[in-house]
């Protein structure tokens, strides 16, 4: 099957569909992670037991990533069969709505044990947005970009969420500041109620993006398939090993996002709130530039290698970042904290998505990411709750978070040895070959 060639300006105007959607979507989404650490325990847990109400804030954050299969199952099947263009939309406004109701619900001194249910169910349904997000972002601008760029353009993605979770954190630095007793009265919920306007600007850019023409074309020749997830676990079954496998480099994201900042701000280091908020921004900063320049790396050289270096070197550097917050020097901090998060796991994240995506055929694309990674993505959202259980009665181990941080390395180091290069082959070629054999006919709808 051909794919016809790209109008002009599209490949470009997806992918800055895709940054401009994934920054919005993941500023809710990483808003709730600052707030987890620093704010929930306190608002919405047994303030009696500061220990325990760390540990239970930091598991709801780990909620949203249990909930993400499920929803890839339900967003993958509808984005293979109905197209990547009404999943954006939808789970851009579905993210939207969930967080601004974070930012209006009672807390638990005036609803009791009530406060933590609702809290919940909001950030299951923050989960079911990410779960079709990324992988509908990543499928429209993979299919939408010229053959020899497939990785700079999809990257945007990725990029996307990290300028999105440098908002969330400049957003919450002046918060952080606010007297404490303004600053957990309302002063939390400020940053959620802004979902409004994201959710607005979202919808405003995605609802006039084009469907990709290799969705099109399969839909207009072929026909859709009836059962991507069958289709999907008879011909790419390795493949959607291999991306949840791949998917656990996310534990990186998440230590250093919420339980590294939860530990630096407690008792036993005692940094300030705000000084760490700005570590996380100023990392962030330099991966929107790090990430694309190391997609353009990929298409030159492929891949696996440019995964290989982010997988494999962050198992080293968040050791060393760790390392540096127990010193409970700042500056040391600050510069490991870039070179770790900003630079060197910037090498897996922004390649990635294209990765991922050349695994897998048009027909069973969304799918195939969706589920791989949601599955990896969960087990990397309740790393923040074991790491916490690892760190010791006092929270302070970090040793042992970073032995946990390096083990979780180890699957997508596995998994990238394993798989095929792909930077090279076509775009119509993509997903041809799996499991050593050429995919076999499957039934479609027209």
């Amino acid at each position: 099957m051909s794919v016809p060639d790209t109008h002009v300006g599209q490949p470009r105007k997806a992918a800055m569909a895709a940054w401009i959607g994934s920054a919005l979507e993941y500023y809710d989404f990483f808003i709730y992670g600052s707030a987890a650490a620093l704010i929930f325990p306190e608002v919405f847990f047994d303030e009696s037991d500061p220990a325990t109400a760390t540990l239970l804030s930091l598991a709801t954050f780990g909620v949203a990533y249990a909930a993400r299969p499920v929803g890839a199952l339900f967003l993958g099947h509808f984005g293979d069969r109905v197209g990547r263009k009404k999943i954006m939309v939808f789970t851009l406004i579905l993210m939207g709505i969930s967080t601004f109701l974070i930012g209006c619900l009672p807390t638990r001194d005036q609803v009791g044990t009530l406060a933590p249910v609702l809290l919940v169910l909001c950030r299951v349904l923050q989960g079911i947005s990410a779960a079709g997000e990324q992988a509908s972002a990543n499928s429209m601008t993979l299919e939408h970009a010229p053959p020899h760029r497939r990785g700079f353009f999809t990257s945007f993605t990725l990029s996307g969420t990290q300028g999105g979770q440098l908002l969330a954190t400049l957003v919450f630095i002046p918060i952080a500041a606010l007297p404490e007793e303004q600053l957990m009265s309302w002063g939390w919920r400020v940053p959620f109620w802004m979902s409004v306007a994201v959710a607005v600007v979202g919808y405003v850019i995605r609802r006039k993006l084009d469907e990709t023409p290799a969705f099109e074309q399969q839909a207009a020749t072929e026909g859709v398939v009836k059962l991507p997830l069958a289709v999907l676990l008879r011909e790419h079954w390795a493949d959607v090993l291999r991306v949840i496998g791949g998917a656990l480099v996310a534990s990186v994201s998440t230590i250093f996002t919420v339980w590294a900042l939860s530990y630096a701000t407690s008792d036993s280091v005692g940094m300030d709130k705000s000084s760490m908020l700005w570590v996380g921004a100023l990392a962030n900063l330099v991966a929107l530039g790090a990430i694309p320049l190391w997609a353009t790396l990929s298409d030159r050289i492929g891949r696996r290698p440019v995964f290989l270096v982010g997988a494999a070197g962050s198992a080293v550097t968040m050791f060393l970042y760790l390392w540096a917050i127990s010193t409970g020097s700042y500056p040391l901090t600050l510069l490991l904290g870039i070179v770790a998060f900003g630079v060197v796991y910037s090498a897996a994240n922004g390649v990635w998505p294209s990765f991922y995506g050349e695994m897998f055929s048009t027909r069973v694309r969304l799918s195939g990411m969706a589920i791989g990674t949601q599955i990896g993505f969960a087990v990397a959202g309740f790393a923040v709750t074991f790491a916490a259980q690892i760190a010791g009665p006092d929270g302070d181990d970090w040793s042992a978070v970073a032995l946990f941080t390096a083990a979780l390395c180890v699957p997508p180091v596995v998994a990238a040895l394993s798989a095929r290069e792909t930077a090279k082959v076509p775009t119509e070629q993509l997903g041809e070959r799996t499991a050593g054999q050429a995919a076999q006919p499957a039934k479609v709808a027209a």
